[in-house]
């Protein structure tokens, strides 16, 4: 007999609701920065601890590329968020073994993947527009 877990499956699809909305909400704060920063760029870059560099014309460009990889991402994350919490709905009904699973899990796979290429690019960003003198601190490492 297979053992029920209804508080833990309530959780996680909270959980995971939760982690949907948030993607959707940082994806709209993004927009709205690069907006903010289209419109008034010194006032953005200041507040983001960004000053422009004699010779270093790309710094904003790049910080503006970073972000429209940002944008892009929230759909990429979504597509994750929302093929676990159909996975965790098939565990419900207590049959996760089945081919739809595995479809999802293969997704969700290469969605990582391309996520993981959106960080690789944001650090070749980093690498290209960052100086001693305006230096832009960024990770991207292998996660």
């Amino acid at each position: 007999m297979t053992k029920s877990y209804p508080d833990t499956l309530t959780l996680s699809r909270r959980v995971l609701r939760v982690l949907t909305k948030l993607n959707l909400l940082m994806g709209a704060l993004i927009l709205a920065l690069l907006i903010a920063s289209l419109i008034a760029e010194s006032w953005v870059m200041r507040a983001l601890g960004a000053r422009p560099a004699p010779g270093n014309s790309m710094l904003f460009v790049g910080m503006r590329l970073i972000m429209v990889i940002g944008i892009c991402s929230v759909p990429v994350t979504h597509l994750v968020l929302t093929r676990l919490l159909a996975i965790v709905e098939t565990v419900k009904v207590g049959n996760p073994f089945v081919m739809a699973n595995a479809v999802r899990l293969k997704t969700i796979a290469w969605a990582i993947l391309g996520l993981e290429m959106m960080h690789f690019t944001v650090g070749a960003i980093v690498e290209g527009v960052s100086t001693a003198a305006a230096p832009l601190d960024i990770s991207s490492g292998f996660s």
